[in-house]
């Protein structure tokens, strides 16, 4: 089953967590968790979600933080997610611009000290190469 599939029953949840139903829902109202919803309006929650709740759990039982303590390291571990991702697809990027760079290299006269990188934004590669004073 996909861990992030939102087809658990709230009472399914809270018993693989080990918590009320109503802890459940109070935590969604704070937005410490954030199930899926049936047709009818149904919470319906993941298996990365029973994980999220039994972080909570431990988070405010075992180490002492209050809920807003937990919902902002929530969010910060949330924060760090994203901006792993994005450097990933940052690393992604320039790989391919190192291998389109080198191919470049490969069938073009210049060499890489006469290849300057764009100051833009835009993901295009300009290639610059001074005039020889003979011409």
């Amino acid at each position: 089953m996909d861990e992030h599939a939102k087809v658990l029953l709230i009472s399914v949840a809270a018993q693989l967590a080990g918590m009320h139903p109503q802890t459940l829902r109070q935590y969604d109202r704070m937005g410490l968790v954030e199930p899926g919803r049936s047709a009818g309006g149904g919470r319906r929650y993941s298996l990365r979600d029973v994980e999220l709740l039994r972080e909570i759990q431990r988070l405010s039982q075992e180490e002492g933080v209050n809920l807003a303590g937990v919902r902002r390291i929530i969010d910060q571990e949330r924060l760090v997610l994203e901006l792993r991702e994005r450097l990933q697809h940052m690393q992604e990027r320039l790989a391919y611009a190192e291998a389109r760079l080198a191919q470049l290299e490969a069938i073009s006269a210049f060499p890489r000290s006469e290849l300057l990188p764009s100051t833009r934004t835009s993901t295009a590669l300009v290639v610059w190469r001074p005039r020889s004073s003979e011409g």
